[in-house]
């Protein structure tokens, strides 16, 4: 199966071909503050192989020392991209930065000792499908 993604300005555009295997919801205080949100929504996958369609030189890779933390991303815009696997690691796809359908649901959420205060009874907060009238 093949997917597809990009950045939000468009530059980089990107394939995957494979199945994910797994689809995780990270709550650790890594994940919020590189996604500056209560989790992060990623795709794994064993046997996915990653192709770059267009701005692969402006894909910038950052590692956090001494951990398995990795976040890729945009220079331009910085939003979210795959990470190319690294010592037998699984491909990591952040899943908003796909432009085809998520072909799953999240399996779970982790790390929820690390979970966000206000990520409590969400489903309470009136929700609208725009930004609301003043």
């Amino acid at each position: 199966m093949t997917h597809s993604g990009s950045c939000l300005c468009g530059n980089v555009q990107f394939e995957v071909d494979g199945t994910f295997d797994g689809f995780f919801l990270c709550h650790c205080k890594y994940c919020q503050k590189d996604t500056g949100s209560a989790h992060a929504a990623n795709l794994f996958s064993a046997d996915g192989e990653l192709r770059w369609l267009s701005g692969a030189n402006s894909v910038t890779n950052f590692r956090l020392p001494t951990t398995r933390h990795v976040r890729s991303f945009c220079s331009l815009c910085g939003s979210a991209l795959p990470s190319a696997p690294i010592q037998g690691e699984p491909l990591l796809v952040p899943a908003g930065s796909l432009d085809s359908e998520v072909p799953t649901m999240p399996q779970c959420h982790l790390f929820l000792a690390s979970k966000a205060n206000w990520d409590n009874q969400l489903e309470k907060v009136p929700g609208f499908d725009s930004f609301p009238d003043p």
